[in-house]
C-alpha cells in the first residue's frame, strides 16, 4: 500500500512501508518515490523481496519504464540489492556515493550499469527533478562511510536513511511519530550501535538545523513529525554511540561455539 506523504498537482512524495512482510526473516524497510512534472526518482528501492510489489504499486503514480533515477543513501542489501532488476526493467540512472559507485555494479550482470551510475561527491550536490530540486546531503558514517540523505524543499521532507530509525512492523510504520516520549521501539539501541560517533552526530545536527523540515522519513520505521523532530535533534546531539562505546570488552578472542 502506498502512503502519500505529500501530494500537490505537480509534486508527490510516496512511501511504501509494508512490502517486506512482518513474517519475513528480514528487517522492515521503507521505499520512497518522488514525482515532479512527470520526472520520477526512487529512493532506496530495497532488495529482491520488494522489487515486484514496488514495481506494481508505483504504477499509480508513474510507469516504471519512465523512472529517471534510483537514488541510494548507501550500498547495503536492503537499499539496492534489487539493482540488477531495476537496471533491466528501466533506463533509470543510479546516484550513489563515489565511494560505492564501483561496488554497486556487483549487484548486477556485467554491463548493466555501464554509463548509468552518477557518483555523488563527498560534499553532496543538487539533483534537478522535473521543475524541482533535491538536495543530496552529506551524512557520512551514519552509518556507512559514504552516506547521503535527501531533502525535498517542496514537501520539506528529509529522507534520512538510517537516521531516525525505529524498529517496528510495516503497518506501524505508516503511523507518524509525533513525540519521542516514550522513545519508539528499538530507536536508542539502533542508534547507539549503527551511528559511528557523537562527533559525527553533532556535525549532522548542525547541518539539518538550517533546514525547514516538516517530516523526517527514515528507511526503517515510522516518519517523525511535529515535536519529534527537534526532540530527535536534541537527543542525537548528545548521544554516545559507535566507537564512543567500544573498548577492550568488545575486542577479545572468541570463546563460544556457534
Amino acid at each position: 500500500m502506498a502512503i502519500e506523504l505529500f501530494k500537490s498537482p505537480q509534486h508527490c512524495c510516496i512511501m511504501f512501508s509494508d512490502l517486506v512482510t512482518d513474517e519475513a526473516e528480514a528487517v522492515q524497510a521503507n521505499q520512497f518515490l518522488i514525482v515532479n512534472h512527470g520526472q520520477a526518482a526512487i529512493i532506496d528501492p530495497g532488495g529482491n523481496m520488494t522489487f515486484n510489489a514496488l514495481n506494481l504499486t508505483m504504477r499509480e503514480y508513474v510507469a516504471p519504464q519512465h523512472l529517471d533515477y534510483i537514488i541510494a543513501s548507501h550500498a547495503d542489501p536492503d537499499i539496492i540489492a534489487s539493482l540488477d532488476r531495476w537496471m533491466t526493467s528501466t533506463s533509470a540512472k543510479l546516484l550513489i556515493s563515489q565511494l560505492w559507485a564501483r561496488f554497486a555494479p556487483h549487484f548486477c550482470k556485467v554491463g548493466k550499469t555501464e554509463d548509468r551510475i552518477t557518483p555523488i561527491p563527498d560534499e553532496g550536490g543538487i539533483l534537478r527533478l522535473g521543475n524541482s530540486e533535491l538536495l543530496l546531503l552529506p551524512a557520512h558514517f551514519m552509518h556507512a562511510e559514504g552516506n547521503f540523505q535527501f531533502y525535498d524543499p517542496i514537501s520539506k521532507i528529509l529522507f534520512s536513511g538510517d537516521l531516525g530509525v525505529s524498529m517496528v512492523g510495516g503497518q506501524d510504520a505508516k503511523r507518524s511519530i509525533n513525540s519521542l516520549h516514550p522513545m519508539p521501539a528499538g530507536m536508542e539501541a539502533f542508534h547507539r550501535r549503527y551511528m559511528v560517533s557523537n562527533k559525527i552526530l553533532k556535525l549532522w545536527v548542525k547541518i539539518v538545523r538550517a533546514l525547514d523540515i516538516r517530516m523526517i522519513a527514515p528507511q526503517h520505521g515510522a516518519p517523525l513529525v511535529g515535536p519529534a523532530i527537534p526532540q530527535l535533534l536534541d537527543w542525537l546531539e548528545n548521544l554516545s554511540c559507535g566507537i564512543d562505546l567500544m573498548g577492550a570488552p568488545q575486542y577479545q578472542l572468541p570463546v563460544r561455539a556457534l
